[in-house]
This record gives structure tokens, sequence and C-alpha cells, in this order.
């Protein structure tokens, strides 16, 4: 019990690396994956602006409340966003543990993090085409290129959310 309470120093007064980026992941698919805001990202956003093409991207992990008569149901609907988000809490946690044991300091737990969601992006596009209700290897390959895209061009948020926790 001694330990817990004779904690010192400025970084026992935060998260791991891993706990804030997964709390980051979370928000992220949460709020951005949300039918509200992929709604107005799909309604509200002029498609030939760069700040438009970013709105739709954030809302690539969509989930929704209701199937909407999608073959496989809800689970199908959600298959994509759910994956996500368990695939880069995962890779959060065993990313870093290596990286940062090597080279320590804010850079590798910035890299292990970004490289987390771009991981976990292409892995989780490939799973939910091929789990999903019509899986094609083809759209599979196309899927894992869009997840890993996304994940490249959103990753650093999760990034830099991993910045500053322990190791």
């Amino acid at each position: 019990m001694a330990s817990l309470v004779n904690r010192s120093g400025p970084v026992s007064r935060y998260g791991t690396a891993a706990g804030t980026g997964a709390l980051a992941v979370l928000l992220l698919v949460g709020i951005c994956g949300s039918p509200a805001y992929t709604g107005w990202a799909v309604t509200l956003t002029n498609p030939e602006s760069a700040g438009a093409f970013y709105a739709r991207l954030l809302a690539w992990p969509a989930w929704r409340l209701d199937a909407d008569g999608q073959a496989g149901g809800l689970f199908a609907a959600d298959l994509r966003a759910v994956l996500l988000v368990v695939l880069a809490v995962a890779l959060l946690y065993l990313l870093p543990a290596a990286q940062v044991a090597r080279v320590p300091g804010p850079v590798s737990q910035f890299f292990s993090g970004w490289a987390a969601y771009v991981l976990a992006g292409g892995l989780a596009a490939v799973l939910a085409a091929l789990l999903g209700p019509a899986p094609s290897l083809l759209g599979a390959l196309q899927d894992a290129s869009t997840g890993a895209g996304y994940g490249f061009l959103t990753g650093w948020i999760i990034g830099i959310a991993s910045l500053g926790g322990r190791a």
C-alpha cells in the first residue's frame, strides 16, 4: 500500500501512454463514427474542399444504432468500428512496450500510437470485409487500403494522445 501512496515525480500523475491512446480511440470512433456526425459530414460539407474530405474521412469507422436493412444485421453494420477499437487498443498496449524500452521519450510514444492506429485501421477493414455479409478477397484488399489510409491520416491524433504517459 505504501508504494501506491509514495509515488513521486511528474509522470506518476498521468496514465499510461497506451491508456490515454485507448481513450482517444474510443472518443474518436465514438464521436466521429456516430450517426449524427456521419450524417453531418455527408450532407453539410462541400465535397470539393480539403476540410470536407477530412470530415468525411473521420466518419469512416461509422457505427449505427440499427441495421437499417443491412444483410447480417446490426453486428455486420458495426463490425468495422468494433474491430477498429478492439485492434487499436490491443496494438496500443502491444507496440509501445518494445519501442519505448529501446528509445525512451515522447517521439517513440507518438509514432507507436500512430502506427498502432494505421495497423488497426487496415486490419479492421480487412477483417470486416472477410467476416461481413458478402466476403470477397478483392473487397478486403480495397478496404485494407482505405482503412490504412484512414489510420495514416487520423492516427496522429492517437499519437498525440499517447504523449506524456508512462510506458
